[in-house]
């Protein structure tokens, strides 16, 4: 049946990525702001929703290294929006022991919003649930590339270049979803998705329920992953 998920091959790590804020509201006649804000919302119960099926890692990719290109008062807003979502939520990672992490450029964010986010990850890394990856000014090349220079003058190899990587410790993602219809990679996860299954949501990121959640994940327990090997009949 649709939606129905085998809880032994559950993705181990979810990555997500939020499109669709600005057009649910334009369809809506309302500003793009409040797209973003619904969207916040959506993003708490799809957090509560996953941590309850049990996945262990759920990336979320929230601000793009090119979402600076949008006008400058919608990226205040969204910028605001983070900030006040890591101060009012630190009470809820605490009552279900999730923990926040972060990947993406923290020195190129300003100092307020990048002291929030140090204070969640710092608060909550002892925790043992589900971990919640914030992409925050985050993109695919320049997380390479900022690897690329912690590795330096070491010897270059698949393995050293992983563990130069924003969370080396993290697992690659299993299963990415793009929500919108999109089917773009937009910059996500580039080196740890290699060998990720895609799933494409054609339902906006602020429509999004635990239905939807479900969905992707029985979409995903019935794929057969070969990870470029052939598998004899």
């Amino acid at each position: 049946m649709e939606g129905s998920i085998d809880i032994k091959r559950l993705p181990v790590h979810m990555g997500i990525i939020l499109d669709g804020n600005g057009r649910w509201a334009q369809r809506r006649g309302r500003p793009r702001t409040d797209g973003h804000l619904e969207g916040l919302k959506t993003a708490r119960k799809i957090v509560e929703a996953a941590s309850r099926l049990g996945l262990r890692y759920l990336t979320l990719y929230v601000f793009s290294t090119e979402n600076w290109k949008r006008a400058e008062s919608e990226v205040s807003f969204i910028l605001a929006l983070v900030k006040r979502h890591l101060v009012a939520e630190l009470d809820h990672y605490r009552k279900d022991r999730l923990r926040v992490r972060h990947a993406g450029d923290l020195a190129g964010l300003p100092a307020d919003i990048a002291s929030e986010i140090e204070r969640a990850c710092e608060e909550t890394k002892g925790f043992d649930g589900m971990q919640v990856v914030l992409a925050l000014n985050y993109g695919g090349r320049d997380e390479i590339v900022r690897a690329v220079r912690r590795l330096g003058d070491g010897l270059v190899s698949e393995a050293a270049l992983g563990a130069c990587l924003d969370n080396p410790d993290v697992p690659d993602p299993d299963l990415i979803v793009r929500t919108a219809g999109e089917f773009r990679t937009s910059n996500f996860l580039l080196w740890e998705a290699a060998y990720a299954e895609y799933y494409i949501s054609d339902a906006l990121w602020p429509d999004w329920t635990e239905d939807d959640l479900k969905k992707a994940i029985a979409a995903y327990g019935v794929r057969e992953r070969r990870f470029g090997a052939v598998h004899n009949e």
